[in-house]
């Protein structure tokens, strides 16, 4: 923001920057130059690495530009049927995750967001004591198990469906909406839901998008559920697939007659998992970028 002490009077109808102003823009592009390159160096190596042959990964040749390149590892992972099948189930799961989690999460914290609401401080320590005390793993499992959820979609879907921390940044979003639109809604002869889907969700775009994305990168990125759960290879998550993946080809590597597709296969498997598993995220990113950031700043600021 430039104040009026960083602008000398106008010259010839142009307002001046003083000298500190000019300086402090220099070291601010500086400054966020050096950030940008930091955040973007180990995706653009990860990149370079994935298309690098085995001997140049090991000796440290790669670092902004692929060395030696090489495709072999792409070509095992996406010739395998396996790999496709638990990449569908993987888009699955995260759809349908998604999907539960953002509304559960969007009517308990509209209804948390209520002041009027008795019992609202109860419903609200509730969740925020799930975020520091659960029953741990093993009680966790024994649940999934007894009802039947193993090998399962649900198994995936409903332990995680609400993030208490996603809750209370969309409880706080709502919390800063006018009360006066809603009691108009109310004088209009709408009831609790109408208003909710009439009002409320189309004012609340950039926090609803907010969520999804979250829980979007969650779902993606998580292999433990399926993990733990799943038990039959083709249930799999794609995360699961491509663990295994590593730890098979870690394995082979260790083997003094591992052959020169086996040796590539380890040298750069690890990156082309990575590339593989970000470039769905990547490519969704841009298309609600916009409402990321306000929609953050939206649920964290009260009007």
């Amino acid at each position: 923001m430039v104040t009026s002490a960083a602008i000398r009077p106008a010259r010839n109808g142009v307002p001046q920057a003083t000298r500190a102003y000019r300086a402090f823009q220099v070291i601010n592009a500086f400054v966020l130059t050096a950030v940008v390159v930091a955040t973007l160096f180990p995706f653009v190596n990860i990149v370079a690495r994935s298309f690098s042959g085995e001997h140049e990964i090991r000796s440290g040749q790669v670092v902004l530009l692929p060395k030696g390149f090489n495709l072999t590892t792409y070509q095992h992972v996406m010739s395998d049927a396996m790999f496709w099948t638990n990449y569908r189930n993987t888009v699955l799961y995260t759809v349908v995750a998604t999907a539960i989690a953002l509304v559960l999460t969007t009517c308990y914290a509209y209804v948390l967001s209520k002041r009027h609401l008795k019992g609202r401080g109860v419903l609200v320590g509730i969740a925020v004591f799930t975020m520091f005390f659960n029953g741990g793993l093993i009680p966790n499992y024994v649940l999934v198990s007894t009802l039947g959820l193993r090998n399962t979609l649900w198994a995936i879907v409903l332990p995680n469906a609400i993030s208490v921390f996603n809750l209370l940044v969309m409880k706080a979003f709502f919390e800063s909406l006018p009360v006066e639109l809603e009691e108009a809604a109310a004088v209009d002869g709408c009831g609790t839901y109408r208003t909710l889907l009439r009002i409320v969700l189309p004012l609340s775009k950039a926090v609803l998008a907010t969520m999804l994305l979250f829980y979007a990168v969650s779902f993606w990125n998580s292999w433990f559920s399926g993990f733990l759960y799943m038990d039959r290879q083709e249930l799999f998550p794609v995360t699961v697939y491509l663990r295994n993946l590593i730890a098979g080809a870690t394995a082979g590597s260790d083997n003094s007659t591992a052959s020169d597709t086996a040796l590539q296969i380890a040298a750069s498997i690890q990156a082309v998992t990575i590339v593989l598993t970000m470039l769905p995220i990547l490519l969704i990113y841009p298309f609600i970028q916009r409402f990321f950031v306000s929609g953050v700043t939206l649920g964290a600021v009260k009007g």
